[in-house]
């Protein structure tokens, strides 16, 4: 399943939200507010009005129940008009990956010209819900006509009805296997014989990265929040004093016992909208823009859901063999921080000749990558993983990271719950 090869996509423009770190109760903007904020101000900077798009395709996996098609939420909101249609994606931690991959096909396919795509996501939204049986007690004190129907209902009310459902643990956890995505990386810990200290100096790592690049993160890639006090302009879940001793001190959260994964060690819970502008030639030359690289292709890969944080290993093996290319052959790497364990694990997944011939079809191993490409400015460890954006989140940092290193071609890539995977290539121009 790979973007149809058709005519060129170009990625004009970008921008993201900060990214805010959940904090235990709902955060100042909703998925379509944060989306509204991104896009906003990439369409003011653009020579073309709103109503000029095609569509708008926007990723959120749980969007709020004032926000049903999210998309067309935010496009209406953002002036586009009633005329250019807006749908929404959904493919878990990829979603606004999938909204790129749409956006390509259809331009790729001569469906469309200029496509506003990306992600969403108000993690700190997340419902909390009545139970089963709460619901069938308030159907039925709902059907009962007369005072005596209602106080025999109210009889059978038990404290265990007002427990409530926390719809943010039920997603996060795989309703196939029955495991949380905690516990998924947990697996790949002990599969690869990952140790705690290089998960938790990979956490200090993306932190240190984060902190050295918020500076040109808050010039080049985000569009600011105000949340009627404070002006938002960077991700505010980093952590400056991250280091291996306070990190040591935290308990395992899904294997108490033997566990190796922390919050530490795991993406953090957050709020956040990154939009991305794609055009074809025709928009291009009509409009006037300046491309900054192609979107070449998009590849997906499915595997055991128990194992889902190797979904990039298996993408980006699929997108290099395709290719006839060796990881030393792509410039920048973005791979979704998930969890330490399981961005660790991808490495060693490509690099170990077993695994690339039994499960990737390889005659041998890749190379291995190269820690300085690999998320040079940090990723969902330090800044958050709010899972409707992040897809398009790391594509628009893959962007800049070649822009800022002189390189060619870019790869980003998700694991995604339920066992999937999915990359992409983008390249461009270097004279």
């Amino acid at each position: 399943m790979n973007t149809p090869i058709g005519r060129p996509v170009y990625l004009i423009d970008g921008l993201r939200t900060p990214q805010l770190k959940a904090r235990g109760e709902p955060g100042p903007f909703h998925a379509a507010d944060l989306a509204v904020a991104a896009g906003r101000a990439l369409l003011q900077r653009q020579s073309f009005p709103p109503t000029a798009l095609d569509e708008v395709i926007l990723g959120c996996v749980a969007a709020g129940p004032d926000e049903a098609n999210i998309a067309r939420v935010v496009a209406l909101r953002l002036g586009c008009g009633h005329a250019v249609p807006a749908w929404t994606v959904q493919r878990n931690c990829a979603s606004g990956l999938q909204a790129l991959d749409a956006a390509a096909a259809d331009i790729a396919l001569g469906r469309a010209d200029l496509v506003l795509a990306g992600g969403a996501e108000a993690m700190s939204h997340h419902p909390v819900l009545w139970n089963d049986a709460m619901v069938v007690w308030l159907a039925r004190f709902n059907r009962a006509r007369n005072l005596p129907s209602r106080l025999a209902a109210l009889a059978h009310l038990r404290t265990a009805h007002f427990k409530p459902v926390i719809g943010l643990l039920r997603g996060l956890t795989d309703p196939v296997v029955g495991l949380s995505m905690g516990q998924t990386a947990e697996e790949l810990a002990t599969r690869f014989a990952i140790p705690r200290a290089a998960m938790d100096s990979y956490a200090v790592e993306s932190h240190r990265r984060l902190a050295a690049a918020q500076a040109d993160l808050a010039a080049h890639e985000i569009a600011p929040l105000f949340d009627g006090k404070t002006l938002l302009d960077r991700d505010d879940g980093l952590r400056v004093d991250s280091n291996l001793a306070g990190l040591g001190k935290l308990k395992p959260v899904f294997d108490p016992k033997y566990g190796r994964v922390t919050a530490g060690n795991s993406a953090q819970v957050s709020d956040g909208a990154a939009c991305l502008l794609l055009a074809s030639a025709d928009a291009v030359e009509k409009f006037g823009l300046t491309p900054r690289a192609r979107l070449t292709e998009v590849v997906w890969a499915g595997l055991d859901p128990a194992q889902m944080g190797l979904g990039p290993a298996y993408a980006i093996g699929r997108l290099l063999l395709r290719h006839g290319w060796d990881t030393q052959d792509i410039d920048a790497w973005e791979i979704n921080e998930a969890f330490a364990a399981q961005v660790l694990a991808c490495l060693l997944a490509l690099a170990d000749a077993d695994f690339c011939r039994a499960e990737l079809g390889c005659n041998g191993p890749f190379s291995p990558i190269s820690p300085q490409r690999l998320n040079p400015d940090g990723g969902g460890i330090a800044l958050g993983h709010p899972v409707g954006a992040s897809g398009a989140r790391i594509v628009l940092h893959l962007l800049r990271s070649l822009e800022a290193s002189g390189g060619r071609r870019g790869i980003a890539s998700l694991c995604i719950g339920g066992g999937q995977g999915g990359a992409v290539l983008i390249e461009r121009e270097v004279t």
